[in-house]
């Protein structure tokens, strides 16, 4: 069995779903924070205090795998690499994945996410910068691992394979790729055919992400792959959330009763936190993007204006 990653997805995976999944749907090893970045030279505070929500929790005891988060930031220098990385090192966290697949313009026009894939000095001064960083950590018996999730470019795929030289010779825990480039955004068909060439020739631990939604699909992936080092999951998981459950075969409850227990526990944690009943529904009603609902039952919640509307709405899936 391959190790299951759960994707960060911004506006999905915050604090309060990654610990409600945990509590409710076995089978992930490691859950990734949406990433952490800086605005006005400062971290954003939401951001932080995401994170920080995640020192807090008291994770099930009993047969289950630890709580295990790894927090990811997304920088488009050495200067924001290392304000952030020495944010999260702070708060005691020993891994830290770096983000270079963000496909969306405002990130990647700055030459965050993907967008940074077409610069390979930029890449260089990171990468010897994490290094740096682990080697000065390691000093102190506080070592930091570094790892990186990543797309197959910005707008061509060779971007990668030009890149793989130097991430090569890196020092790194992981390389989580999606093979699709930039500009794609999630549209389009994977270019397996260049994720094939990366994987034979990449000398880091490989995770597949990318359009993972049932189990056929994993095992696919995993016969295709046979050294693959994991599988990172991020809608298929929204959508069913048991789905790291039901590959490990590990006794597990409905994708519909599993979904109606973690909405309960977001909506607890957001009626103690926001303010106001039309901050709480904004913040919820995402919550069934890419759920599979009856149509009726769908569109009421996509159209209720209120609270008491929307919850009326979700009783019905009961």
């Amino acid at each position: 069995m391959l190790p299951i990653h759960f994707a960060p997805l911004q506006g999905f995976t915050e604090s309060a779903y990654r610990q409600a999944h945990y509590r409710f749907a076995p089978g992930v090893d490691t859950y990734y924070t949406p990433f952490l970045r800086l605005e006005k030279g400062e971290i954003r505070a939401k951001e932080l205090r995401d994170l920080e929500a995640d020192l807090h929790f008291a994770p099930p005891t009993g047969d289950r795998k630890p709580y295990h988060l790894v927090p990811q930031i997304i920088v488009r220098d050495v200067d924001e690499f290392n304000t952030l990385t020495k944010a999260v090192a702070e708060q005691g966290f020993k891994e830290i994945d770096i983000n270079m697949g963000c496909p969306y313009p405002m990130q990647t026009k700055s030459g965050r996410g993907s967008g940074i894939l077409s610069h390979p000095e930029k890449v260089r001064e990171i990468l010897d910068a994490a290094s740096q960083f682990s080697q000065a950590s390691a000093a102190t018996s506080e070592s930091i691992q570094f790892s990186i999730k990543m797309r197959l470019g910005l707008t061509t795929p060779e971007e990668s394979l030009q890149l793989l030289p130097l991430l090569n010779e890196a020092s790194l825990a992981h390389i989580t790729l999606h093979p699709r480039v930039g500009i794609q955004q999630y549209k389009g068909a994977l270019d397996i055919e260049t994720f094939d060439k990366f994987y034979s020739e990449c000398k880091h631990p490989l995770i597949f992400n990318g359009d993972i939604t049932d189990i056929k699909d994993i095992q696919y992936i995993e016969a295709r792959y046979p050294n693959l080092s994991g599988i990172m999951i991020g809608r298929g998981l929204l959508a069913n959330p048991v789905l790291a459950a039901q590959y490990a075969q590990i006794p597990c409850e409905s994708t519909s009763a599993t979904l109606l227990k973690i909405h309960a526990e977001i909506l607890a944690d957001y009626t103690q936190r926001l303010q106001g009943n039309s901050q709480i529904l904004d913040k919820l009603r995402p919550f069934w993007t890419y759920a599979e609902l009856p149509k009726k039952i769908k569109k009421k919640i996509d159209k209720s204006r209120t609270l008491d509307e929307y919850l009326s709405a979700v009783h019905e899936l009961t």
